[in-house]
């Protein structure tokens, strides 16, 4: 299983089969893959990499946890009215009406990120910027409780990445559920007393639905731009002269570069053929969107960072098609504010602790990324 892919080189050809799964590198092709609903489903999107064993499924069904086909992996008639609800939530227009609260946040971050550091305190950006600011957007804009603190959503939210993504083993497995079983009970009762497009969907599609959008919206709503930044940071860190460029282009190449999702899922409704690789109907099919930002033609120079190069944009850092993340401009109004704030104390740190992935196959979770003064 291609769970660290951050590892691997670009591969040399398009498509190709690996364990079990045809992999798409290709731009072209992964856009494809993404957008053509008649060949390839988005079901499998959720599925545990790793079988949940047994013992787990017990763990999490004392929770009364269940995962219906959410905004990420329904490709039933229920999708387009939930997707269409909660995209008011994240229409353009209110996300654009965060910047002044955003800005005020980030401003006040930095202002506590530099004085420690000028205390002589090594500081991790990912626990005290890139956890904090994602979180309280997605609070703020969808008016989620503020009850649950940060350590314990982010707690929730990496634990379900790993049972869903990654490779624990049996025992792992039911820590890990002893985890996100209560949360999702948590999230369950949030649901059951939410108004606005939860509660639309709690009285059109039920208790489940309602809870499963929650549970899908409060990881990917927060914890992909709160991975996003510990790698631009980090980047940046490392390369301060990108921070001569327009926050909002550092941003952009970043995503195509860096983007926090590595690799997403479809699977093959019928047979058909990937850049001549036979597909056959059942077939995993492992869209690696971090290449495909590389990809010949998508940019300029498409393995360099340039910020602001022709093709910039391109990328699949928010996937495509009817599946694509209704955050997007959420993520890119936060990376680029974060950006901004911190711009002039980036270049005065050194990297202390470069941050560090666990295997997984789709999401970088890098933590943490400690810095000091120089």
């Amino acid at each position: 299983m291609l769970l660290e892919l951050w590892k691997h080189p670009r591969p040399a050809v398009p498509v190709f089969r690996r364990d079990g799964q045809v992999v798409v590198a290709s731009h072209r092709l992964a856009r494809e893959v993404l957008a053509d609903r008649e060949r390839f489903s988005a079901a499998n999107a959720l599925d545990a990499v790793v079988p949940i064993r047994a013992a787990s499924l017990r763990v999490l069904a004392s929770h009364r946890f269940r995962l219906p086909a959410t905004l990420a992996n329904n490709d039933t008639a229920s999708h387009a009215p939930i997707r269409e609800r909660y995209g008011e939530v994240f229409a353009p227009a209110r996300v654009a009406a965060l910047r002044p609260w955003l800005t005020g946040l980030a401003r006040r971050t930095a202002a506590g990120v530099a004085f420690r550091l000028r205390a002589g305190e090594a500081v991790d950006l990912d626990a005290a910027v890139s956890s904090e600011i994602p979180l309280a957007a997605l609070a703020r804009l969808m008016d989620l409780h503020d009850s649950a603190a940060t350590a314990e959503v982010k707690r929730f939210s990496r634990a379900a990445l790993e049972l869903f993504w990654g490779d624990p083993g049996p025992e792992r497995q039911r820590e890990l559920a002893a985890t996100v079983g209560p949360f999702h009970a948590l999230l369950r009762g949030w649901a059951a007393e939410s108004t606005g497009a939860t509660g639309d969907v709690l009285e059109a599609y039920g208790e489940d639905a309602a809870t499963a959008a929650l549970f899908f919206l409060l990881v990917a709503g927060q914890e992909t731009t709160s991975q996003f930044l510990t790698l631009l940071l980090h980047r940046l860190v490392e390369e301060p002269g990108l921070l001569e460029s327009a926050p909002g282009l550092i941003v952009e190449e970043g995503l195509r570069l860096l983007p926090p999702i590595t690799s997403w899922r479809r699977v093959a409704l019928r047979d058909t053929e990937l850049g001549g690789v036979p597909v056959r109907a059942g077939d995993s099919v492992l869209v690696w969107l971090a290449a495909a930002g590389a990809d010949e033609g998508v940019a300029e120079c498409p393995a360099a960072m340039v910020p602001g190069q022709r093709g910039s944009r391109r990328h699949l850092a928010f996937g495509a098609g009817a599946h694509r993340c209704l955050g997007s401009q959420l993520s890119r109004l936060e990376a680029e504010v974060v950006v901004a704030e911190l711009a002039p104390l980036l270049p005065r740190c050194v990297v202390v602790a470069a941050p560090v992935s666990d295997p997984n196959l789709s999401f970088r979770m890098p933590s943490p990324l400690v810095v000091r003064l120089r």
